[in-house]
């Protein structure tokens, strides 16, 4: 089965990465035009929950189109060689060597062994390594999706799986509507209201399952509904200023990310209008999809590792140039940090990530080649 190409989801991978590094890089010294567009940089992580959602389902459900059932030792195999090298090597960086924590305290190593630490995440207190909150969510739907999936094969229901995640979505909503009036009303005037915010609202799997379920939906649809691709073929780009304007729309809408509308409503707006980007994208129409561009193409690949250890870095890179009394601009320190961090993604490419992928690629060719040889033997 090859592998469909998107090449024009390269583009919104890049910009997912730059919103997560400018909204992240506001917790260090920075020039103050970042506090003014920095704001915004909170939806990249909801735009990566879109392409996740998006590619994984799409991959997914292709091959039960095609065959009726899916691997899950392959897809587990690749999911495992992919994502748990890197984030085991960062781990290793925050618990043995403290320099390379950008704040005090750590949550517990089980918590990140588990990819449980999003849940009762107290980001005031034990703040270092918080991004990871996103890949518990996602190592979350890695496990349950293809399980699901196999679930409703074996139910003979796959087509019910588009009602679900309408449901889905609606119970996302629900329970942060619930959230909001049992944990953070009573806390609105205290200075308990952001933590509370946090861990009921922003980071906890069940209120942030949004983004993911968008991306399902566009997936299911893209490999069951002709009309479907039909539609996003002849309107690339028309779903491309659509997605433009309804990102720009639901910004507007989540102003101030704190409010009862940006944490009830908001993160399904967000989600459904980086949906609307991601169909325009994968449209053969789309201005997007027609052409690649080395610096998003390598950009996107390295995402990934950027996104696990930028945080490290530019606090490394700041408390050195502190420390030796490096005088330059705030601006100039922020392209030095944004560089080194690239540069750091091209060592987990090289040190990480490529050897991770031999050893996949030779433990999916073994099981191919044994599989090949019990058919040819019975």
């Amino acid at each position: 089965m090859e592998k469909e190409k998107f090449i024009g989801l390269d583009h919104l991978r890049a910009v997912a990465i730059l919103l997560v590094l400018v909204y992240h890089y506001r917790m260090f010294d920075h020039p103050g035009w970042i506090d003014i567009i920095g704001w915004i940089g909170w939806t990249g992580v909801d735009l990566f929950f879109v392409l996740s959602g998006f590619l994984i389902s799409n991959q997914l459900l292709r091959e039960i189109r095609e065959h009726q059932t899916i691997s899950l030792k392959s897809f587990f195999t690749k999911r495992f060689f992919r994502i748990i090298p890197p984030y085991v090597f960062t781990l290793s960086l925050y618990f043995c060597f403290p320099a390379f924590r950008e704040r005090e305290a750590l949550p517990p190593l089980w918590k990140f062994l588990s990819f449980t630490q999003n849940y009762g995440l107290d980001v005031i207190n034990q703040g270092t390594f918080s991004h990871a909150w996103s890949l518990c969510i996602e190592e979350q739907f890695y496990l349950a999706l293809p399980i699901l999936l196999l679930l409703l094969i074996r139910l003979k229901s796959i087509k019910y799986l588009k009602a679900g995640i309408v449901l889905l979505l609606i119970s996302t909503l629900l329970l942060r509507v619930f959230s909001w009036g049992e944990y953070i009303i009573p806390h609105l005037e205290t200075d308990l209201f952001w933590k509370q915010w946090y861990i009921n609202i922003y980071y906890p799997t069940y209120t942030r399952l949004d983004g993911l379920a968008i991306g399902v939906l566009i997936g299911y649809l893209y490999q069951y509904s002709a009309q479907f691709k039909t539609v996003i073929n002849k309107n690339g780009n028309r779903l491309l200023l659509a997605g433009i304007l309804a990102v720009s729309f639901s910004l507007w809408f989540c102003t101030d990310q704190y409010s009862l509308q940006a944490s009830t409503f908001g993160f399904t707006l967000v989600a459904c209008s980086y949906g609307i980007l991601v169909a325009g994208t994968i449209s053969k129409t789309s201005i997007l999809s027609r052409k690649s561009n080395f610096f998003t193409a390598q950009l996107a690949a390295l995402s990934y590792s950027v996104y696990l250890s930028h945080k490290g870095i530019i606090h490394m890179i700041q408390l050195f140039l502190r420390a030796n009394k490096v005088s330059i601009s705030d601006t100039v320190t922020l392209v030095i940090c944004f560089i080194i961090c690239i540069v750091a993604g091209l060592c987990y490419r090289y040190g990480i990530e490529k050897p991770s992928a031999a050893i996949k690629n030779k433990i999916l060719i073994n099981s191919l080649n044994r599989l090949n040889n019990f058919k040819n033997k019975y």
